[in-house]
């Protein structure tokens, strides 16, 4: 019987040191930080730039096209058969070429959006690591995903940490 309260004992004093070493967590602001940080303003304006111009170009491709459409319509009816049958092939053919256009520079747009996100993001990433270090967190959550919220926030110490 004395092993068995001994052994309870002992059980119960684990149980309590395991309470006491409890992991210490903060929450942050992830998206607040990130849209605070002057690379990201950067970013953001160095993408409307490239999108506005890609976009001005493939409009004026576009007025372009629906000129010779509206053209191909009026004359249409002068044409003989065979010159009809080339005409639409050749107005199809530029159709498709804007699509492939407006494919393309969507497709670039993203490449330099991900370009571009990747060393802020490491940026962002480092900083957090950083604050978690130094005022031992375990783990820093972000705050947007949370229902409850109830201990430390680490945002204004990140914020600090990147000088915002």
């Amino acid at each position: 019987m004395k092993k068995l309260s001994v052994l309870f004992a002992a059980v119960m004093m684990l149980m309590t040191a395991g309470a006491v070493s409890a992991q210490k967590v903060a929450s942050m602001d992830y998206e607040a930080v990130l849209s605070a940080m002057p690379e990201t303003k950067k970013m953001t304006t160095d993408l409307d730039t490239f999108s506005k111009t890609k976009g001005d170009e493939l409009n004026k491709q576009a007025e372009s096209f629906q000129k010779e459409v509206q053209q191909y319509q009026a004359e249409g009816a002068k044409l003989t058969e065979a010159q009809r049958t080339a005409k639409e092939g050749e107005l199809q053919k530029k159709q498709q070429n804007l699509q492939q256009l407006q494919q393309t520079a969507q497709n670039d747009l993203a490449q330099r959006r991900d370009a571009a996100v990747k060393p802020i993001i490491e940026k962002l990433n480092n900083a957090v690591a950083k604050v978690a270090k130094a005022n031992g967190f375990d783990f820093i959550i972000d705050s947007t995903a949370l229902i409850y919220k109830g201990g430390p926030d680490a945002t204004p110490m990140v914020k600090k940490e990147l000088g915002l």
